[in-house]
This record gives structure tokens, sequence and C-alpha cells, in this order.
């Protein structure tokens, strides 16, 4: 028996089928990547689930079990790695149907994983809150898409990344099995689920901390010397005074690529985007004034709302989709910098590689608390040992890569290095090795598919 048959068997589930339907949910946004984007073409599940409830969720993983077929974990696929891209065909679990706001209290909210995080933060600001980092893709990321997937985004120049000590309360989780096991895991256990692509257990639900309420003014200010642009941008950053939500270097000639917003981007000069509360706009003019910025865009919160527009949206990894529209032959990087000596990096680097590469700069707060940036470059691919050979002049820098052209956990991340106790949780949860097989390279065991 394999995943056609299934259907069949669980008729009360919403199954899709038709195969180019089926091929359309088992692709992400990995083509941001030309190495991917090869390595991942063609490939498919056999059908897709989209249960509703947990008894649904439990009654695929009891078939896929039963029968020792793959199952490969999905939001909304606004991720870039592959990570829902199944390797070994079977079943497509899609959990943006399982999507129940579930509560706030003492600011920590609660929900299924597949809620889209724009509705989240909706419910948390009828209730004085709001999510302390939300992607680029809010609109339709999902939170456990983020959580699988995902690094931060815009807040977390405040409040780090996800996985900093204190963001995320707990993680429901489900085990693969004919009798499926559901564990409720509490702070650092929490996070051996963060950023496994759904490799070593079944995020439920999540409990978050949350934010206040704000409401934030968005800003463009550019400069014509880069070195004024990082000057501020970094001061912004590191500001104790300026409340902040979003800071992000995004150098000539990456604007250009925003053609939405020409008219506020003069040519051949830098930008950098700002979200700062009411009480900071004062404060952030005259810092801009100090390094020779120019504001060119100034909206407030109501205005924000009002227009449907968001210069969230031109930040993060929506500043890499911005430039593949215009381009396609573009690529990118994710780069971190050292937070003691970033900004000679940062020009070093500049002035080495651009305009092969040019710099995106996402300000943030480490896990640690420190204040750094995370490159999120703009590269003109010409060959894959190209790419290779700009990736290691950065590691010669000093500089960490995140290399976005893998689909493999491990090599995503610092070195190749994953925490031990990860692996040990996918021995709990997962000894079959059905769930996203192939993704997790340092695991094995003797009964792995």
């Amino acid at each position: 028996m394999n995943a056609h048959d299934f259907p069949a068997l669980a008729p009360d589930l919403e199954w899709i089928t038709d195969s180019t339907r089926v091929h359309k949910y088992s692709q992400d946004f990995n083509w941001y990547s030309p190495v991917l984007k090869r390595q991942l073409e063609g490939l498919s599940a056999d059908v897709v689930a989209r249960p509703k409830t947990q008894e649904h969720i439990a009654k695929v993983v009891s078939l896929c079990s039963a029968h020792g077929v793959a199952l490969t974990l999905r939001g909304t696929g606004t991720g870039n790695y592959g990570q829902c891209v199944p390797l070994q065909r079977g079943v497509v679990l899609d959990l943006s149907a399982y999507n129940q706001f579930l509560g706030l209290q003492d600011g920590v909210a609660s929900a299924q994983s597949g809620i889209r995080l724009i509705d989240l933060d909706k419910a948390a600001k009828s209730l004085g809150f709001e999510l302390r980092w939300i992607p680029s893709t809010f609109r339709s990321a999902t939170l456990g898409g983020l959580y699988g997937g995902g690094f931060g985004g815009v807040g977390s120049i405040t409040y780090g990344p996800i996985a900093a000590p204190g963001n995320i309360i707990s993680a429901k989780v489900m085990s693969m099995g004919i009798e499926p096991q559901v564990h409720t895991y509490h702070g650092l256990d929490a996070l051996l689920y963060h950023h496994t692509y759904g490799t070593n257990g079944i995020v439920l639900e999540l409990e978050v901390a949350m934010a206040p309420s704000t409401a934030w003014s968005e800003f463009l200010v550019t400069f014509e010397d880069f070195e004024q642009a990082l000057s501020f941008a970094s001061d912004l950053s590191v500001g104790s005074g300026y409340v902040k939500k979003e800071v992000a270097l995004i150098a000539s000639p990456i604007p250009s690529y925003f053609t939405a917003l020409s008219e506020f981007l003069p040519a051949n000069r830098h930008a950098v985007v700002a979200l700062v509360a009411p009480q900071s706009v004062a404060a952030l003019k005259a810092l801009a004034l100090t390094h020779e910025g120019l504001v060119t865009y100034q909206k407030s919160a109501q205005e924000v709302q009002a227009s449907q527009r968001t210069l969230i949206e031109y930040t993060w990894n929506h500043t890499t989709l911005h430039a593949l529209k215009v381009d396609k032959t573009l690529t990118y990087l994710q780069t971190g910098f050292n937070p003691q000596r970033y900004r000679e990096q940062v020009l070093e680097l500049q002035k080495l590689l651009s305009p092969e590469v040019m710099m995106h700069l996402e300000f943030i707060r480490t896990k640690e608390g420190v204040v750094n940036c995370s490159g999120l470059q703009i590269v003109r691919f010409t060959s894959e040992e190209r790419l290779e050979e700009i990736m290691q002049i950065h590691r010669d820098h000093g500089v960490q890569i995140n290399n976005p052209h893998v689909y493999t956990v491990e090599d995503g991340k610092a070195g190749g290095q994953l925490n031990p106790e990860i692996l040990r949780a996918k021995d709990r949860h997962d000894p079959q090795g059905l769930l996203n097989p192939g993704k997790l390279r340092t695991w094995s065991a003797p009964n792995a598919i």
C-alpha cells in the first residue's frame, strides 16, 4: 500500500490528489537559490492532506507510520530552503487549516501551528499586544512554518531571534507512530523543534511571549555615502533610548528594484528602513541629520493601516523578492557578522565585493542581547563555483555563512554543527525516519527508510 491509497482509507479528511496541485503544494520559494532550484526541480509528494483537527493529523500520522510512508510538513510554503519539498514522495501534511487562535494571558499567546501570522498579530492587537518578531511574509506565513524553518524578523532588533531565551514558552509536539503520542515541551526543550524543518516532531501548538502593541511609524532615510548610512543604522540600533521595531540598511543599487517606492528613493543613494515608536520620531530625524541623511518617506501607523502598504514588505527576504522580480539572475546570501567588529567587516566586504554583492543588512539583537547585523546580501549570480568563492571570502573575513543554497538542516547552519539533543528528539519522535527524510543529514537509524 502507498500514499495514493490513503484518501480512500480516511475519506473524512480533505485530500489533494490532482498531480498539478500536489506538485504546487510540494514546493516553496527555493527558487531564490539557483542551486536548490536545480537540485529540487520536479520533486513532488504523492498526495497532500489538509487536516483541520488534531484527530485528523493523528490519522494521517498513523497511516504513514503503519505503511512506512514519508511525511513532510508544510505551512504555506514561504520558506526559501526547500524545507517542505519532499525528497522521498509520500504525503505532504499541509497544516494551514489547523489555525485556531487559542488565547492570550499574561502576555503569552497560544495558537495552533497553522495560524497565519497576520491573523495571530491581529488577534493579539485586539488585546493590547503584538508579535515580538514578524517576517516580511507575515500576510501568508504560518506560526508553525516560521518556527520550523525561520529565524526571526521585524522586531528582532529588540527581542532577538525566535531562539532567544524567553521568546518561546512551550511547544506541543506529536510523535510519529501507529498510535501517535503528544507531549508539551517548555523553554529550551521546546527549542529542539525550532528550525528543524519538521524532521524531529510535528509541532501542533505554540505558546509565544508577546510585546505591547505599539503604533509604529515607518521611515525611509537615504544617504549619498555608504559609511554614513551604516553609521546611522548602527547608531539607531545601538541607541538604548530609541524605541524601534526594524532597522535595515539597503545599499545602492538595491533600492532601484523597489519600483513601487521609486518616488521616495533618489537614484544612487543608499536607504535605511526604520520603524520607530511615536516618541522616537523626533530623535530619529535628529540622528538622520547628524549623519547627513535625508528623510524621504514617513508614515504614521494610521497612514500605514489606511494605505494597506507597509515597509516591512521591503525588508528581510522581501528585499530579495523585489530584486528577483526585476532581475531573475540574482540570488542571495545569509550571513552573520561579528558583533564586536561588524562595521569593519561590512566596510571591508563592501569595498571588496560591490557591485557583484549588494549589501543588505538587518540589525538585530543576538540571543545574548548584543546588537549585531545579519546580512541578506544580493548576489549577481554567475556560477555555483563563484557563489562558493564569495561565501568563502566572507568566511575568510570572519563572517558566518548560514548557507541558503542547501536543503539539509545542519549545512544551513554555521559549521554544520547541530545540538545532539535535536537528534535524540528525532530518535524519540520518529524512530522510523519518516518525517521529512533526507533533510537531517547527521541522523540515521537501522530501520530508517
